[in-house]
């Protein structure tokens, strides 16, 4: 053991931990660290070198989410290893890095302890259980770079897995040339690169969120992002390029505002830059005052947005999802898109979509959604249809009865009529959701989880409700193409949907290498523009 000063702690609600049996436990294990950890992912127990490690003592750490244990830039990837010891009761021994500044390279491994081995198919379908996980140092080996222009996804789940950090910071860089758009060109990549590189530490996370525009999250401000863009600028310039850099940092921390709101105008904010940069943010209401300032600012657009969904002023797009074995069409997502000029006003369909959600105006939209899905079918009898629907509806209860009249008018409506449930606004009451999707299936109603492993989030909602259908998030898909422990991961996540009787569905497939990757993997069904592109229903 690495820090015999660090000592047991006992967990949660006053159980008494069994020192004695626990020390033992831990010195078998030949670990620097050992954890309890619950179903939902969080700390029941800690015990081992936590202040010499992580700098904080072990009972700090009760109650905290397991995955802060690991680096940033490897919390994705242990999320996927969090859902392996979930399906199969064990998780061997996995690298990862650890949530220190010099990101040490730990292996982490996990059983179901004992007492609970009877209950493992309950626990994984929403049941109690504990689970034992122990941290192991590895041996020095060369790091992987920090994720420097790792794409837009790892900026984003980044910026929202640090919804409890309170010096947490989004910074956000726009480079452009003399023309005001973003640089095409592979040098300027590549200076952005090399000036992030330097500034960066092990637990930053920095990508390339559109064409010249990056995020950067870290652990406290950058040391200086205005000579950041200078040092951007001159290298450019050094290099016979020209170039505009602006940048803006935007706390994490949002007093005043519930978890929910916080997470939804941070999407906001992020799709709006990457839209259309420093310009786009403030004319969607960002400044100086950060999340809760814009949450304020976004209220006044409140009924202009509601007039555009009371008017239905937006059309259906459906994108085929199919077999992976014969590549038959099985259904269609309905993808909503606004009107031109409502679009021009709101922004594309993702932020007209979070605007609602931010305004509380999920559940019209959703039904307005519902109410065309509804007529598409009834046009084309040999279609079946899944509509988005937000976590917000799901938990109303009004939202649940007038949707179930819905479907007892009209009861054909529900072996063609499905839903995907969204993860973009996080289900606060999981039993009143848990009791629309019983009652909607009871009625013939197929669900799917959408976006399975973009946040923390997925993983409980398979757990607590029974669906019929998981959509595994597209950046999974492109990791596993390069990375053969992404694979793996990917493949665990696969198994883990098969375990609870669901089907698995891959989105954003593009090409017959990755439909291939995808049937080797066991998928069951496919996305993307190699099979089919949004249009009318044929």
């Amino acid at each position: 053991m690495a820090d015999g000063g660090d000592c047991l702690q006992t967990g949660l609600g006053g159980r008494q931990a069994p020192d004695r049996e626990r020390f033992l436990t831990f010195a078998l294990t030949a670990a620097d660290m050992l954890l309890e950890v619950s179903p939902e992912g969080r700390i029941e127990f800690a015990a081992g070198a936590f202040q010499s490690r992580l700098g904080e003592p072990p009972e700090a750490w009760l109650g905290r989410a397991v995955e802060r244990v690991v680096g940033l830039p490897d919390r994705a990837a242990f999320d996927g290893a969090f859902s392996t010891l979930l399906a199969r009761d064990r998780l061997p021994p996995t690298s990862f890095r650890l949530s220190d500044a010099s990101g040490t390279p730990i292996s982490v491994a996990g059983l179901r302890m004992p007492a609970a081995q009877g209950a493992a198919q309950g626990a994984a379908r929403g049941g109690t259980g504990r689970f034992c996980l122990t941290i192991s140092s590895l041996p020095r080996q060369p790091l992987r770079a920090c994720p420097v222009l790792a794409g837009g996804d790892a900026v984003r789940d980044a910026a929202l897995r640090r919804a409890d950090g309170a010096t947490d910071v989004l910074s956000l860089i726009e480079v452009a040339g003399p023309d005001g758009r973003p640089p095409g060109s592979g040098a300027m990549g590549a200076l952005v690169d090399g000036a992030l590189s330097a500034m960066l530490r092990i637990d930053s996370v920095a990508g390339e969120l559109a064409a010249g525009r990056y995020g950067v999250v870290s652990r406290g401000p950058l040391a200086d992002l205005a000579g950041l863009g200078a040092q951007i600028r001159d290298a450019a310039r050094g290099a016979g390029l020209e170039a505009t850099v602006e940048t803006r940092s935007v706390p994490l921390l949002a007093d005043g505002l519930t978890p929910v709101q916080r997470t939804r105008a941070l999407r906001y904010a992020l799709d709006a830059f990457a839209r259309g940069g420093q310009r786009a943010m403030e004319d969607a209401g960002f400044d100086g005052a950060g999340l809760p300032g814009f949450v304020s600012r976004a209220c006044s657009r409140a009924e202009a947005l509601r007039r555009a969904i009371a008017g239905r002023r937006f059309a259906l797009a459906f994108q085929p999802i199919v077999s992976m074995g014969d590549r038959a069409v099985e259904h269609y997502e309905a993808l909503l898109r606004p009107d031109p000029e409502v679009g021009s006003e709101f922004g594309p369909p993702g932020d007209f979509v979070a605007l609602a959600e931010l305004m509380g105006l999920s559940e019209e939209l959703d039904w307005a959604v519902i109410e065309a899905a509804s007529a598409a079918v009834r046009r084309n009898r040999g279609a079946r249809v899944a509509a988005n629907l937000s976590g917000l509806s799901l938990q109303s209860p009004a939202f649940r009865g007038r949707l179930l009249d819905h479907l007892d008018r009209e009861p054909a409506l529900a072996s063609r009529l499905m839903a995907e449930v969204t993860e973009t606004a996080e289900i606060e009451d999981e039993e009143e959701a848990a009791r629309t999707v019983s009652a909607l299936r009871e009625r013939g109603m197929t669900l799917c989880i959408d976006d399975f492993g973009a946040g923390a989030a997925a993983f409980r909602y398979l757990r607590a409700f029974r669906v019929d259908m998981v959509k595994i998030d597209g950046g999974y898909l492109r990791n596993a193409m390069r990375s053969e422990q992404d694979r793996g991961i990917l493949a665990s996540m696969v198994g883990l949907i098969r375990t609870v009787g669901a089907r698995s569905v891959s989105e954003r497939i593009e090409t017959e290498d990755e439909a291939g990757l995808m049937s080797s993997l066991g998928v069951d069904l496919g996305q993307g523009w190699l099979f089919g592109r949004p249009g009318a229903l044929p």
